[in-house]
């Protein structure tokens, strides 16, 4: 499957800081993670950090799916607002997932400063822009179930918003709760230290052949080499759900491009926050420390990558468009732009933990808007579900819960 079009921005900006072999001989370790993105570097991290032995694999080049094409925003909001989750998954848990993102954010933001690297961490404001009036009622609401939870956001009226920028929006949300980042660079410096640790990384290396026992699993690749470990984690993001016996996921497309360095923001509020609409699909904003602007959205049903990328040229000038009526007074030429494929869950939630069928299988997947959040929460119950900790994360993200589309 291509996640993604062949040009995305952030291996062209980083190039290649990391090269890893492929395995072309029989290994054994306690824990094989399949997928050398976000998700497999930050599990693969946890789990050597307690020295936990750990193999990771992927058929592409490391941080070369999903990851390559992410444009990094850290927010603690979901994609359903969290009255909408409580209405599905009651009050308590929608709070506690939002809490737990917003959480999630901090713990990134300190593994990116002990990592020592340079990964793009920044913290950001974030403002969630009513599209047009009719959005106004959902977007109020929203704003109390938010406050009715704790958290400390602003309501910016039309009048707010005129006078600190050069949107023309009804209203929005101001919250003081997001981040930033490199999810490229960030992969890379993970797996360094996660090698340093005792981690093994293979890329290019790909899985032709499972068995699971109850002892353990067995991986054949198409080298002909086999790994065996007690545990199996599939961080293959999106992926992953072809590894099930249902879909459990609906697949969508996404665009987005990078300009080319600005020389200023004006009429971007809040210290270049970032940005994103109530209308569905959505765009969404952000800025990089060399003064580019992203912008990404105009989702469209799932297509496979011939047809999602016959699609790049008009959704690009979209983007573009749709920036120049946000910024008028910001000049911007395109630099990059790409289209991607990624995943949704019912509730806006992923799905982690292990098969029910096979209790020494983890799964992380299902990820939407919120991806290296989300991550973040699945190395961490996954990690612990391994070393037989109790995790309070992990009743709240199970597989129990689903409701599988086929």
């Amino acid at each position: 499957m291509k996640l993604t079009s062949p040009e995305t921005f952030w291996p062209i900006a980083a190039g290649l800081p990391a090269s890893y072999p492929s395995l072309q001989k029989d290994i054994h370790c306690d824990v094989t993670v399949i997928g050398a993105g976000i998700t497999g570097a930050l599990v693969a991290w946890h789990l050597a950090k307690e020295g936990i032995g750990t193999v990771v694999i992927d058929r592409r080049d490391v941080a070369h799916g999903s990851t390559s094409a992410s444009t990094s925003l850290l927010q603690y909001e979901i994609d359903r607002p969290i009255d909408k989750l409580a209405r599905l998954r009651g009050w308590d848990n929608a709070v506690r997932a939002f809490t737990r993102c917003r959480e999630a954010i901090d713990s990134i933001g300190r593994i990116s400063r002990r990592l020592g690297q340079s990964c793009g961490f920044e913290k950001k404001s974030s403002l969630r822009l009513a599209s047009n009036i009719a959005h106004l009622p959902g977007l109020r609401r929203e704003f109390e179930a938010r406050k009715k939870a704790g958290f400390p956001d602003e309501w910016w009226s039309a009048r707010d918003l005129a006078r600190n920028s050069s949107l023309r929006n009804p209203a929005a949300i101001l919250s003081p709760i997001g981040a930033q980042i490199d999810a490229y660079r960030f992969t890379h410096a993970l797996l360094s230290d996660a090698c340093s640790r005792g981690a093994r990384v293979f890329d290019r290396s790909e899985v032709k052949r499972t068995k699971v026992g109850s002892k353990g699993v067995a991986l054949a690749l198409s080298s002909g080499a086999v790994i065996r470990s007690r545990y199996l984690v599939h961080a293959t993001g999106y992926e992953a759900d072809l590894a099930l016996p249902k879909r459990m996921t609906e697949w969508k497309n996404t665009y987005a491009m990078v300009s080319e360095p600005l020389d200023s923001f004006e009429g971007w509020p809040a210290k270049e926050c970032l940005i994103w609409e109530t209308r569905d699909p959505y765009v969404y904003l952000r800025t990089t420390p060399d003064r580019r602007a992203i912008i990404g959205g105009y989702d469209e049903e799932y297509a496979p990558a011939q047809a999602r990328d016959k699609l790049l040229t008009e959704k690009t000038a979209m983007l573009l468009r749709r920036f120049r009526q946000l910024f008028p007074r910001i000049p911007i030429e395109v630099a990059y732009s790409w289209a991607g494929t990624f995943a949704q869950t019912a509730d806006g939630l992923p799905f982690i933990g292990f098969q029910p069928e096979a209790r020494n299988v983890w799964m992380a997947l299902g990820y939407g808007g919120n991806g290296i959040t989300f991550s973040l929460l699945a190395a961490e119950i996954i990690r612990d579900g391994i070393l037989g900790r109790k995790n309070a994360d992990a009743e709240l993200f199970g597989f129990h819960r689903a409701i599988p589309r086929t």
